[in-house]
């Protein structure tokens, strides 16, 4: 039974304990045959058809206090809070003894409203009545802690003032008279995949393209993901490649909602896939959200062992595919409530997700968190009003720019019931701009496609940010988030390895990346150019960043006990050409002495200084003397 209509029947029982200037005996009978007829329709759930007819009892009765509180009750339901608060205050007005009961209701809509300290001021004279019993006691200790938590939020968070907060509906092609929910999108906002609720409760999942800056008419997934009509939260992995999604699949489960995946295929989607054992139980799992390199799934899951009811969990998946069992994310994420609809966005380091258990404004929140330097997840942090609401929030997703965010609202102005809505975030909880890179891997002596090991390395901790396996055809498509400078670096087993420098710390990318790369198999002569290892003027001190290209070196001639190889260095012709030689020569062996270190033989390991003598391009600009100064290594021996 709705809020409004428990109000509607406490009026009797507080009438009583004060007098007040409105008498309920005393209203107009016709108006008071129209009001029954009213409650009615509110019992039923009816609640728009009820205002009308309120309206009409105000009309005919001018000092219908009832009439005013129940029409505040009710667009306090519809989420119009404006009008909800009217209303309540020409009822307060009309009789300010026989509203003392709706101060609690009045400061739910005052605070629904974004009005948190007149909520607060009006839940206080709620609170000075004596004779309040345990139950609104309760209710009001809670309401008042959501309150003040808001107040305390405000002011910690200044730009919130400046924020503008304009949820955009996506109209008519993706929404409709149902439920639309669960958004999720590509790297390249190109798709966006959704669940919608039909008749009888059935759910199916829907996909829509943005093409020309608008979203096509959206279509029923194909393949045979929507065959069974017991389905929940659907993502779809960065490259569009993957889709994941809660069913309750006859004879394939395990007796409740499980994990799928079903995989792009040229005829379309395939047959889904149970996760298996290691992710799915006998109880619910539901809300997956897959990492961009495709290495960690994190989802919800109500299985014993938690902190709270619906708890965040996370697994790996292993070179080998397989996934290794989940693990709960811990008590610094979950609580004793329930903690649901995660979503891990393109930079592999912010994690969005709701909760009803951490502070909040009241019922369920949106949160963010973030992985701090270590590779751990930070303290969870509330969205913030308006995004968060009185209301009970529901999942959200982010582009990969950053700044837009997509989720389901029954907002007063929707389309049907739950549609979905894009709107721009603050700065401050915003992920990290994220682009992508995309190629295809080859071997350099034929051409045949290779599938590989691709790696993203935080230059400034050396830290693996993301690491991939291209598929079978090499192509590989990995997330580069901006702000850092990374190195790239592609591997396979009897290949030399190959790395690429992105340097976006202080550059503002606006563009994917296209790499095809071709790995040279080991052979005599067979050479490659170190890109991280970029000496200090007239200095031979090998740079912090140098291990992470001589790391995969030392993997290299480990692999390859018989290997042997030259470190070569090289100058520009900038100085004594002498000098020259000897930096190079010195640089040279700075790489052969930490290869030394790492446990290399020395009798594996020869070095040479060439000096100037050996430019691969012109010397007569700054960025040709950049390209001479460099570090190679050559295989001499196999």
């Amino acid at each position: 039974m709705k809020r409004v209509v428990l109000i509607l029947f406490a009026f009797g029982f507080y009438s009583c304990l004060f007098a007040q200037q409105y008498n309920p005996d005393k209203v107009n009978q016709k108006a008071l045959a129209l009001y029954d007829k009213a409650i009615g329709l509110l019992k039923e759930d009816e609640l728009k058809k009820a205002v009308p007819i309120l309206l009409e009892c105000i009309q005919m009765d001018t000092n219908f206090v009832d009439a005013y509180l129940s029409i505040a009750g009710v667009f306090g339901e519809l989420k119009q809070y404006k009008r909800s608060i009217q209303f309540y205050e020409i009822g307060k007005a009309k009789d300010p003894v026989y509203f003392m009961p709706y101060y609690l209701p009045y400061s739910i809509n005052l605070a629904g409203d974004g009005n948190f300290e007149a909520a607060l001021l009006a839940l206080n004279r709620f609170l000075e009545n004596p004779k309040l019993n345990d139950k609104s006691i309760r209710s009001a200790a809670y309401r008042k802690k959501t309150y003040q938590f808001a107040l305390d939020y405000a002011a910690k968070n200044k730009e919130l003032s400046n924020y503008y907060f304009a949820p955009e509906n996506l109209g008519d092609s993706v929404n409709s008279a149902f439920s639309e929910y669960y958004p999720s999108v590509t790297v390249t906002d190109s798709l966006l995949v959704f669940t919608r609720r039909g008749k009888y409760m059935r759910e199916d999942f829907f996909s829509s393209s943005f093409i020309a800056k608008q979203f096509s008419k959206a279509v029923p997934i194909g393949g045979d993901i929507n065959e069974e009509p017991q389905k929940g939260a659907i993502t779809v992995s960065q490259d569009g490649e993957w889709m994941l999604f809660a069913g309750r699949f006859a004879e394939r489960g395990y007796d409740n909602f499980d994990l799928y995946i079903a995989y792009a295929t040229p005829q379309g989607w395939s047959d889904p896939e149970n996760l298996g054992p290691a992710i799915n139980t006998e109880f619910w799992e539901s809300a997956p959200s897959l990492s961009p390199d495709k290495r960690t799934l994190y989802f919800s899951s109500n299985r014993p062992g938690g902190f709270g009811g619906k708890d965040l969990y996370y697994s790996e998946r292993l070179a080998n595919g397989k996934w290794t069992p989940a693990k709960n994310m811990g008590p610094q994420i979950n609580t004793a409530g329930d903690d649901q609809a995660p979503f891990i966005h393109a930079d592999n380091q912010t994690l969005y997700f709701t909760s009803d258990g951490h502070p909040g404004y009241g019922g369920t929140d949106l949160f963010i968190i973030r992985k701090n330097d270590q590779g751990s997840w930070g303290i969870p942090e509330n969205l913030g009003y308006p995004i968060n609401t009185i209301e009970n929030e529901g999942s959200l997703a982010v582009s990969a720019d950053g700044l837009t965010a997509y989720y389901a609202s029954d907002r007063a102005e929707g389309k049907g019931e739950l549609d979905l809505y894009r709107f721009s975030l603050r700065n401050n909880i915003r992920p990290i701009r994220t682009l992508y890179l995309k190629g295809v891997v080859t071997d350099k002596s034929n051409g045949n496609k290779l599938p590989s090991s691709v790696e993203l390395i935080n230059n400034a901790d050396q830290s693996v940010l993301m690491k991939i396996q291209t598929d079978e055809t090499g192509m590989y498509f990995i997330t580069l988030p901006v702000g850092r400078d990374y190195t790239f670096s592609v591997n396979r087993k009897g290949y030399l390895p190959f790395t690429e420098l992105y340097s976006l710390a202080h550059k503002e990318a606006d563009s994917v990346y296209v790499k095809n790369i071709a790995l040279q198999p080991l052979a005599i002569n067979a050479s490659f150019t170190f890109k991280n290892i970029e000496f200090a003027s007239n200095a031979s001190i090998l740079p912090e960043t140098a291990a992470i290209e001589l790391n995969k070196l030392v993997a290299l001639l480990n692999e390859n006990s018989t290997l042997q190889v030259q470190i070569s260095g090289h100058t520009d012709n900038t100085g004594n050409e002498v000098e020259n030689k000897k930096l190079s020569a010195n640089r040279a062996l700075s790489i052969v002495n930490f290869l030394i270190e790492k446990g290399i033989s020395k009798n594996r390991l020869a070095y040479k200084g060439y000096g100037s003598s050996l430019p691969i391009t012109s010397n007569d600009t700054p960025e040709g003397r950049a390209r001479n100064r460099r570090t190679s290594v050559e295989i001499t021996k196999l």
